[in-house]
């Protein structure tokens, strides 16, 4: 919200090449750097109720062309979709062992956040700080073109290692920087390297903080960084979701892939395992494309998720979608673009006033 009390004010400081692209200053349509503001001005009382007044001015990013792929999620589906019924093995192969696989590791505690780690473990941030930053990784993953995967991941270091480490305020930014670099490190072909993000920090930290940071991070994930996101599990619940005609369509894509990635901005998200995430955005975008579409059987065996079992992390989808437009900036511009079919301001994909209790039946 443009003028709120928590807003962050950006650094005004001259502009210098970015590494490694010295050609910029003979291109006028460069990308500007994406420089997150201030969060050390933020009261660490403030509760996550008030994070409708607190958002981050970021430098506007320029449009993608219309000759790239849609979105980063188009660099790395996967068509995995366990099935049911006496020719599963001959449809789908080793699907549902590999589906069973995912929800076993997904389950480790290794890999698996406090629920409440602000409240038992930080006193210097809150749940407002950790949705500015992730917002603002969000464009950064963006300005790097960065595949949804490494931000997943990114988001799960950051809560894993806020889990159990005590973090200042002013090292927020410098451990997200450092869980994207690694993250990357794992996801992607050209990782950007570190003098990139020292750049889009706009050298707030210097490469020797960043490399520092990043080493304590691989020393706490014990150098094993792979593992199911909600990401992975959105590949194969929509796969399975799509065999109904009426949801075979690259709207209703987007729009899970967008509902699944607000749910990275809200702290408490993160006490739900990510096939739980995924499975509740497949219910949401169902109901939203078709209100009256019911959680069928079929679903109910392919994610394993009773209706029921999914109300309270849909409820919570739902409301952060209701509240996309003030909290989640970044994310609600990201997929506001035609790669993304729009699916962030079209009107036939308004989330409805409620959600139906019968539905849930």
């Amino acid at each position: 919200m443009e003028g709120g009390e928590n807003q962050i004010q950006t650094r005004s400081r001259a502009s210098r090449k970015r590494p490694n692209q010295a050609a910029e200053e003979e291109n006028p349509m460069t990308k500007k750097r994406v420089v997150l503001g201030e969060i050390t001005n933020i009261s660490s009382n403030v509760t996550e109720s008030n994070q409708n007044s607190s958002e981050a001015k970021i430098r506007k990013l320029k449009p993608e062309s219309d000759l790239d792929k849609t979105g980063n999620e188009a660099n790395q589906e996967v068509a995995v979709s366990p099935g049911s019924g006496s020719d599963e093995p001959r449809r789908y192969g080793f699907a549902p062992s590999m589906l069973q696989y995912l929800r076993s590791v997904e389950v480790e505690a290794k890999r698996r956040p406090l629920s409440n780690y602000i409240e038992k473990v930080q006193d210097d941030i809150n749940p407002v700080m950790r949705a500015i930053l992730v917002d603002w990784l969000v464009e950064v993953a963006e300005e790097y073109k960065l595949v949804s995967d490494t931000l997943y991941l990114t988001v799960n270091y950051i809560d894993r290692y806020l889990s159990a480490h005590k973090v200042s305020r002013s090292k927020l930014q410098l451990l997200g920087v450092s869980c994207m670099l690694v993250a990357a490190k794992y996801e992607e072909i050209s990782p950007p390297n570190i003098e990139d993000f020292c750049y889009i920090t706009d050298n707030t930290y210097t490469k020797e903080e960043v490399a520092q940071m990043e080493r304590e991070v691989f020393r706490f994930l014990d150098f094993e960084q792979g593992g199911p996101t909600t990401k992975t599990f959105l590949r194969i619940f929509t796969k399975a979701a799509q065999e109904t005609p009426m949801f075979s369509d690259v709207e209703f894509d987007f729009l899970c892939c967008y509902v699944a990635e607000l749910s990275l901005l809200d702290y408490g998200c993160a006490r739900y395992i990510p096939s739980m995430v995924a499975a509740s955005a497949i219910f949401l975008g169902r109901i939203i494309l078709q209100p009256k579409v019911q959680w069928t059987l079929a679903l109910q065996r392919r994610t394993g998720y009773k209706a029921c079992e999914l109300k309270e992390c849909v409820l919570r989808l739902h409301h952060l979608l209701l509240r996309s437009e003030q909290s989640a900036r970044a994310v609600r511009l990201k997929y506001s673009d035609h790669k993304f079919k729009c699916v962030s301001s079209l009107k036939s994909v308004n989330p409805p006033g409620e959600v139906p209790t019968y539905l849930f039946e």
